[in-house]
Order: structure tokens, then C-alpha cells, then sequence
């Protein structure tokens, strides 16, 4: 029998000793009030105590121990008042003097915390394994769609490595916000400041600001990324003065309301009707889009560059319903 001073300590934790007779009916339990082994234990059995699959399983294993003389440790899972709880059993053959099996003792402590951590993680793995794999498949795409479009290895090396900067930038702000996604104005930040000569003084905000889910975090930021290059090189933001406006509105269609985001250039240089192939044309009208499950129309403008994207109300909500940022405020 377990030493008092033992049975003292024991008495401040959460595991439960017993011991069982050759036909497995409880003999004795210590601290077993709050667990499965409760005051009633004594003078019952495993079937009588637990149910179904966890009893079966229970008197199997204890059968085995009595058998080959081996402990052995598993763990059942009860359901109390709707609420699933573990616990984790050790059991070893209680032999007398003459090396007889006389039954078996053991102990039961609860790890029901411990197994909601390991789903949570199990979880949490999952949906990192799910949103690599979604991060790998934008990047194979934004691989072939640069290639198609470049013609020397150095320009595409140089494209790519900003498109890649930017899915990097738009993951940053998406992971400090827990997965959640990112705030608009954030990713307008991120994307848009670092090409504009004199930074935030040549970009308007105005509009809502709001959450996007993950995915349109970072296909949005990858369509400002775009936009931005491009105004840096040759449209609004490659001359001294050059303004871009981006607003945030919503739009009522068939009873669900549309974020639209739009994006004019001005005060830049005059737009001619054609243009570069080598512009993320198949990004911000094609991959973008998809990825929102939104529409998106780009125009050449002759006073600058117009894109306009639609994003449904499942890939985003709202921050703050109105809000202006530019260099006059």
C-alpha cells in the first residue's frame, strides 16, 4: 500500500490510485472524487463504470496485464455532461509474496487540457500546410505569368523578386494580425509608399478601411504592388507632382455589398492607348480577381492609369466606415 506522507501529496493533484481483484472489481481508490472513479467505485467494475467502447477497452487491457504479468498504459475518453474529458491509466500486476497475480493497481490521471492543446496544434498545422500550399501555388503562378512576360533572365529575376517582395510584405502583416488578414490601409502603406518619390504625400486614401481575409490580403497587396511599379516607372509617381487616389467604397448588388477598390493616377505623364505586355496586366485582370472571387477592370486613361477591382463581402469587414489620409489632410 501507498506510504501516507504518498497519500498526503497525492491528495493535492489529479490522480486517482486504485487497485482491482482478479476479476477486475475495485478493491480500493484513492482520490478518485472528480474523475470517472468516483466515490461508488468500490465493489464495481469497469463495465459498470464506464460505457461502451472505453469499458470494452478498459477490461481488455487490465485482462492482458493479469495475463502476461506486463503493465501497460492507455488512455480512454468520457463523456461528462456533454463535455469529452482524457484520461491517461497505468497498470501494472499487483503481485503478493509468492509471486502470485492477486489483481491489478494502477493509476489515473486527467489530461484533458493536455489533448486540447495537441488538437489545437494539430489544427493550427493544418491551416499553416493548407496556406503553404496556397502561398506555393501564388508564387507558381506569379513564376510563369513573369517568365511569359519577360524577355531577358535579369528582367525577370528583377520582377519576380518584387512580386515575391510583396507577397512577403502583404504574409508580414497578415501573420503579426494572428491569420486574421490585413487592414486595408496598412497594405496600401506597405505596398504603395516605398515607389512614391515623396511617399505618403503623393498617395490619397479615402474611404473605408476594412479586414481581408487572408487570401485577398495578399492578392490585393500583389494588385498594389503591380499598380505601384508601374506608376514609379512610367506613370504618376515617375515625375515630381504625380498624384494616385485610391478609394474604398461599397456598392450594393443583388443584395451583397461589394468592397470597391479603385486606383486612379494623375499629374503624371500623358497615357498612350497602347502599352507594355510586360505590365501585370494577367495579375491585376485575371489572378487577382479570381483569387477574390471579384471582378476588376484596368483602363488607359490618357490623364493615368484607372483600375477598379470588386472584392465580395466574404473576403472582408469593416474597420472603420470612413477615413481620409493624403497629403491635404
Amino acid at each position: 500500500m501507498v506510504s501516507r506522507k504518498a497519500l498526503k501529496a497525492l491528495a493535492n493533484t489529479e490522480m486517482s490510485l486504485f487497485a482491482q481483484d482478479m476479476n477486475l472489481t475495485y478493491l480500493w481508490v484513492f482520490n478518485g472524487e472528480g474523475s470517472w472513479l468516483g466515490a461508488d467505485a468500490e465493489g464495481r467494475d469497469d463495465l459498470q463504470l464506464l460505457a461502451g467502447a472505453a469499458a470494452e477497452r478498459a477490461v481488455a487491457i487490465k485482462k492482458e496485464v493479469l495475463r502476461s504479468r506486463r503493465p501497460a498504459r492507455f488512455e480512454i475518453a468520457i463523456a461528462t455532461q456533454g463535455v469529452m474529458r482524457w484520461f491517461d491509466i497505468r497498470v501494472q500486476p499487483d503481485i503478493d509474496d509468492d509471486g502470485s497475480v492477486i489483481g491489478v493497481v494502477g493509476a489515473s490521471s486527467e489530461i484533458t487540457d493536455q489533448k486540447r492543446r495537441e488538437e489545437t496544434l494539430k489544427t493550427l498545422l493544418r491551416e499553416l500546410s493548407h496556406r503553404s500550399k496556397n502561398l506555393l501555388a501564388i508564387i507558381q503562378s506569379l513564376a510563369s505569368q513573369t517568365a511569359r512576360h519577360s524577355v531577358s533572365v535579369p528582367e525577370f529575376l528583377v520582377r519576380f523578386r518584387g512580386r515575391i517582395q510583396s507577397l512577403s510584405s502583404s504574409q508580414d502583416i497578415v501573420t503579426d494580425a494572428d491569420w486574421r488578414g490585413a487592414d486595408l490601409v496598412s497594405l496600401v502603406t506597405m505596398q504603395v509608399e516605398r515607389y512614391a518619390p515623396d511617399g505618403m504625400e503623393q498617395i490619397e486614401f479615402r474611404g473605408a478601411d476594412v479586414y481581408l481575409s487572408p487570401t485577398a490580403s495578399l492578392h490585393v497587396g500583389l494588385a498594389l504592388h503591380e499598380l505601384a511599379v508601374n506608376a514609379a516607372s512610367y506613370g504618376s509617381l515617375s515625375v515630381p507632382g504625380g498624384r494616385v487616389a485610391i478609394v474604398a467604397d461599397f456598392r450594393e448588388v443583388d443584395g451583397e455589398t461589394l468592397l470597391v477598390l479603385s486606383w486612379q493616377e494623375s499629374a503624371g505623364p500623358r497615357v498612350r492607348p497602347e502599352h507594355d505586355a510586360r505590365f501585370g496586366t494577367s495579375t491585376l485582370e485575371r489572378i487577382v480577381p479570381n483569387a477574390v472571387g471579384g471582378e476588376a477592370r484596368l483602363e488607359y486613361r490618357p490623364e493615368g492609369i484607372s483600375y477598379t477591382l470588386t472584392i465580395p463581402e466574404t473576403q472582408y469587414e469593416v474597420i472603420a466606415p470612413e477615413i481620409a489620409t493624403s497629403s491635404a489632410g
